[in-house]
């Protein structure tokens, strides 16, 4: 009973060191993890509502939420940290354009996932109830947290963002590398 939950602690511990290595920052992975909670709440809400028991499945849907997710909200702060770095772009204005250029990458991944994992939620059939839970579970909570995080991943970006310029160079990035000055 212990072990899932710490499986799950660990797997963010890993998702949160990798995406501090690739944004070099400790305040942007925070804002892509920021999706998880509504992903996590939409799959657990579609098993209850469905009266399926949580299982061995169903968290490997929850799993491939995660992915899912979690690759969305990179598409936006990718992008914003791109534009925020190349054209020195405020972060209000990078978001918001990140927001309206990832859209459609956004919505044509979470469509295919619902979409293939319809069949396995209302499959018939031998076993079908051994998969059921992990068509649910990711059902879901692509249908909670992609309503969700269209809004609020802009929203924690701009916030940490704030945060982050507060607080000072510890939890700063470079923004654009400036050629030496040899006067």
């Amino acid at each position: 009973m212990l072990a899932q939950p710490m499986m799950m602690v660990a797997a963010l511990g890993v998702i949160y060191i990798v995406l501090g290595a690739l944004y070099e920052s400790y305040i942007h992975p925070l804002t892509i993890l920021s999706t998880l909670p509504s992903a996590g709440l939409g799959a657990l809400l579609a098993l209850i509502v469905t009266h399926t028991e949580m299982s061995l499945l169903a968290l490997i849907g929850i799993f491939l939420l995660i992915g899912i997710v979690m690759k969305n909200a990179i598409l936006m702060v990718d992008f914003a940290l791109d534009v925020e770095r190349s054209r020195g772009l405020p972060p209000a204005q990078a978001i918001i354009e990140a927001a309206v250029m990832r859209f459609r990458p956004i919505v044509m991944t979470t469509l295919a996932a619902f979409f293939g994992a319809v069949p396995v939620a209302i499959g018939a059939g031998p076993g079908s109830e051994l998969r059921q839970p992990l068509g649910i579970a990711v059902i879901g909570g692509l249908l909670v947290s992609q309503v969700l995080t269209l809004y609020t991943t802009p929203s924690v970006y701009l916030y940490l963002d704030r945060f982050r310029r507060r607080r000072g160079p510890l939890l700063s990035y470079p923004i654009a590398a400036s050629p030496p000055n040899h006067g």
